[in-house]
C-alpha cells in the first residue's frame, strides 16, 4: 500500500534505514528465533543503539523527542518481518509512555535512560490468571508497610515478561474500596526486588519468539517511591493509555494484512495450474480483489485516526473500531491467503503459515473484540 500522508522526506530515510537495518539483522535470523523461542537481548541493545527504541523520550532522557508517527512506521517495519516482535512496540509506545507521563523526574531519569538503550526492557502487567478485559476486579494486592508495599499475587500472559527486567504493575492498594477501580494503583517493580519472580515462558499458538510469562510476587517489599503517579489512579491510567495501545495492534493488523497481500499475490502469479498461472482464474481475482479493497479501506481508516491521535484527540470509539475490524479482517485473510497458496501454504517455510497462526491472538490482547463492541455500543448512546 502507499505511504502515510503525514510522512515526509524524514520520515521516508527513518523507513529506509530501518528496513535495512531489519533485513539484515532481523530478517535472515527470524527463523532460528522461532524455533528458539526467543529474541537474544543483542538484539535489544543493537535497536537501542541505532535509535529505534522509544525514539519519542525527550532528549533530556536520552531519546530523540521525535512525535508518534514515527513509532508508527517502526511498529510497522517490524511486524512486516513477524509478529514476535510486538515486544519492542509494547515497550516502545505502550509501557514507556506511562513512565513518561505519570512518572516524577527523579522516576523519569532514572528509568527512561536505559529504556532508550535497551539495556532495560519493559512489560506491563495487568492480567492475572482470572481477571483479563475486567482490570477492576484485579485480586494482586500492595499493602502499604512504612516506607514500602508489600505485593502479593499473580500476573500471566505478560509480553516480554522474561527479558523485562522493569515491570509496571496493576495492584490493588486499597482492596476494601467501594468502587472496586478506585483501589487500583500502578507500581514500578524491578527485577531483583526480593520476592518478585518469573515463571515458565507460555507456549503460545503462535508468535513464538515472542516471550510470553507469569510473573509472581510473594512478599515483595516495593519502594513507596516507585508507585507511579498517585495513589488509586491506576485504573484511570490504564484506561487513558489504552488508547494508543489498541490503535498500536490495529497498525500491526493491517501491516499484516498488507504483508498478506503482497506475499500472496507473488505467489498466484508464479504457480501453475492446469497449463497457467492460478492468477488467471477469476475465483483467484475475485479474491485478490476483496482483500485489496479491505486492506485499502483499514489503511484510510488508519491514517486518519493517527493523525487525530497525534493531534491529541479523543478518539476512542474509532479507535475501538479499527482494533476490531482491522484484527478481524486480518485473521479472516490468512485463512484465505494460506488456501491460495494451497498445500504449501500449510508448509512451515511458507511465511502464510506463520501469519495464519500468530494473527488471530490480535483479536484478543489489548482488550478483547467483544469488548471493542462493548465500548463502541456505549459510546454509541446505546
Amino acid at each position: 500500500m502507499g505511504k502515510y500522508k503525514f510522512e515526509s522526506t524524514e520520515h521516508e530515510l527513518f523507513r529506509k534505514t530501518l528496513r535495512k537495518f531489519l533485513a539484515e539483522e532481523a530478517e535472515v535470523q527470524y527463523n532460528q528465533w522461532e524455533k528458539d523461542r526467543l529474541i537474544p537481548l543483542d538484539f535489544w541493545h543493537k535497536l537501542g543503539q541505532l535509535g529505534y527504541l522509544c525514539p519519542q523520550v525527550a532528549e533530556q532522557y536520552g531519546g530523540l523527542g521525535l512525535d508518534f508517527s514515527f513509532g508508527v512506521i517502526i511498529q510497522e517495519e517490524l511486524e512486516r518481518i513477524g509478529s514476535s516482535l510486538i515486544g519492542v512496540g509494547l515497550h516502545n509506545d505502550i509501557v514507556v509512555p506511562y513512565i513518561e507521563a505519570y512518572g516524577t523526574d527523579a522516576q523519569k531519569s532514572r528509568w527512561l535512560p536505559k529504556c532508550v538503550t535497551g539495556e532495560t526492557i519493559t512489560a506491563i502487567a495487568m492480567t492475572e490468571p482470572g481477571t483479563g478485559s475486567d482490570l477492576a476486579n484485579i485480586q494482586t494486592t500492595a499493602i502499604r508497610d512504612g516506607d514500602y508495599y508489600i505485593v502479593n499475587g499473580q500476573k500471566t500472559f505478560i509480553t516480554n515478561g522474561i527479558h523485562a527486567n522493569l515491570v509496571i504493575v496493576a495492584v490493588k492498594t486499597n482492596p476494601h474500596a467501594e468502587k472496586k477501580h478506585r483501589g487500583i494503583s500502578l507500581l514500578v517493580i524491578e527485577e531483583g526486588t526480593a520476592g518478585f519472580t518469573k515463571g515458565r515462558k507460555l507456549e503460545k499458538v503462535g508468535m513464538h519468539a515472542q516471550d510470553t510469562a507469569e510473573l509472581f510476587f510473594e512478599d515483595c517489599r516495593v519502594p513507596v517511591e516507585n508507585l507511579l503517579g498517585e495513589e488509586g489512579k491506576g485504573f484511570t491510567y490504564m484506561m487513558e493509555k489504552l488508547q494508543q495501545e489498541r490503535l498500536a495492534v490495529a497498525i500491526a493488523a493491517q501491516s499484516a494484512a498488507e504483508d498478506m497481500l503482497a506475499l500472496t499475490i507473488n505467489y498466484v502469479k508464479s504457480r501453475q495450474a492446469f497449463g497457467k498461472s492460478i492468477s488467471d482464474f477469476q475465483h483467484t481475482q475475485f479474491k485478490i480483489a476483496e482483500m485489496a479493497t479491505k486492506v485499502e479501506l483499514g489503511k484510510t481508516f488508519l491514517e486518519a485516526l493517527i493523525e487525530e491521535h497525534i493531534a491529541g484527540k479523543d478518539v476512542v470509539t474509532k479507535v475501538s473500531m479499527a482494533k476490531y475490524w482491522i484484527t478481524e479482517n486480518a485473521r479472516e485473510m490468512s485463512a484465505q491467503c494460506m488456501q491460495l497458496h494451497g498445500g504449501y501454504g500449510y508448509m512451515e517455510e511458507y511465511k502464510i503459515a506463520r501469519r495464519y497462526r500468530d494473527i488471530p491472538v490480535m483479536s484478543i490482547y489489548a482488550g478483547t473484540n467483544e469488548v471493542m463492541k462493548m465500548i463502541i455500543a456505549k459510546n454509541t448512546g446505546l
